[in-house]
């Protein structure tokens, strides 16, 4: 089975459409690059999430390696995922037993040896066995991103004036696009909650968060307690890069990863191995370079778009999960542990619904799951 890694690796095309000019809103503003939000030593990361934005949809499993995330192997739908990764494995497995005889090996992993060199990964059995344990899966999200990027229009000129008065820099107003989409939704699995996704512990500290009330499901409030939060962080760590990740790692997580590896996102990246520092820390800031940067062009890679228009001050949503609460505790009913060899695919298909739902309701960026973890399902 041959894998198409070179196929994969080609840039997205640019694509138009016939939307007139009536049709359309204006073009959004372009953000320029600020040395205080650097992509150094990041490019190979920010591509990756660039093609997960606009490249790869909800029905594609892109398979690649977790720590250099931007290797990409072959990618998947649901129904094949998993001979697909196990062929990935088993090539790994074929480079490392035929170092000396390259000659050997076959073409699938003659593919793949050629994507890791391309990568600047040596050949070595250590750097091999590395790659066998770190395959790993994204979920494509281009359809949702698209859809960000227009209900981005109903908040994003009134979330940059918040910013821009607390002196934090105006692009960051465009970290609901990695977060929420710009949707105000129901609370997530880890709870999780509105346009930029507070937990109740963290929102409790600037928002009145309580049985009658929840305030991060106000937009304008919500924001004006993001950009203290992220203000905070940046008092505590005097750099965006790390404040920005702070927002999805937590201030004194990123304080040790500071003390550990200095203040440069990249070098921590590289260097620093938290237990809690996993992949969605990691990637955290260069999601939001990536995110910039396609919200900058979107008209390249998703043609001309109706933005959604501000309707004045926005109102709370209103909460659909409310009903299957009980004594602050959802109904277990709805509420599904996982068990040993279940997949997002088998759980959508038991309980009805479809994988992005699952996804969607649990807050999570891929489709990994583990034994144990409870996900919401209704």
């Amino acid at each position: 089975m041959k894998l198409s890694v070179f196929v994969i690796i080609v840039a997205v095309l640019a694509t138009t459409t016939a939307a007139t000019a009536a049709q359309a809103a204006p073009a959004a503003p372009a953000f320029p690059e600020r040395l205080d939000l650097p992509t150094q030593g990041l490019e190979s990361r920010v591509e990756f999430w660039k093609k997960v934005y606009t490249q790869y949809g909800e029905d594609d499993v892109i398979i690649h390696d977790r720590i250099h995330v931007n290797l990409i192997y072959d990618v998947a739908i649901r129904d094949d995922q998993t001979e697909k990764i196990g062929a990935v494995r088993q090539a790994l497995d074929e480079i490392r037993n035929n170092l000396a005889t390259p000659e050997n090996l076959s073409v699938t992993a003659q593919q793949i040896q050629t994507a890791i060199l391309a990568n600047d990964i040596p050949l070595t059995p250590a750097s091999l066995a590395e790659l066998r344990d770190n395959v790993h899966t994204q979920v494509g999200i281009k359809e949702r991103f698209r859809q960000g990027i227009i209900r981005s229009g109903r908040y994003l000129h009134a979330f940059q004036e918040i910013f821009e008065k607390q002196g934090i820099p105006a692009e960051i107003a465009l970290l609901p696009l990695v977060e929420s989409s710009f949707e105000n939704r129901a609370l997530s699995n880890a709870g999780a909650a509105g346009i930029w996704q507070f937990t109740r512990g963290t929102g409790r500290l600037y928002l009145n968060v309580n049985r009658r009330l929840d305030e991060r499901l106000d937009p304008l409030k919500a924001t004006r307690a993001a950009a203290r939060l992220l203000h905070d962080n940046y008092n505590a760590l005097e750099s965006w890069p790390l404040a920005i990740t702070a927002y999805n790692h937590g201030r004194a997580g990123m304080q040790r990863a500071q003390s550990e590896a200095g203040s440069e996102i990249a070098k921590i990246i590289e260097q620093y191995r938290g237990p809690a520092f996993g992949y969605a820390s990691m990637n955290f800031y260069s999601e939001f370079l990536a995110a910039v940067d396609v919200y900058n062009n979107y008209e390249q890679y998703f043609g001309q778009l109706a933005l959604d228009k501000p309707a004045g001050r926005p109102s709370p949503p209103i909460v659909t999960r409310v009903s299957v609460k009980t004594g602050g505790k959802t109904a277990a009913k709805d509420r599904y542990k996982v068990r040993k060899g279940d997949t997002l695919a088998d759980i959508a298909h038991r309980f009805g619904v479809t994988v992005r739902q699952l996804m969607d309701t649990n807050n999570l960026r891929n489709s990994a799951i583990y034994a144990g973890q409870i996900l919401l399902v209704k």
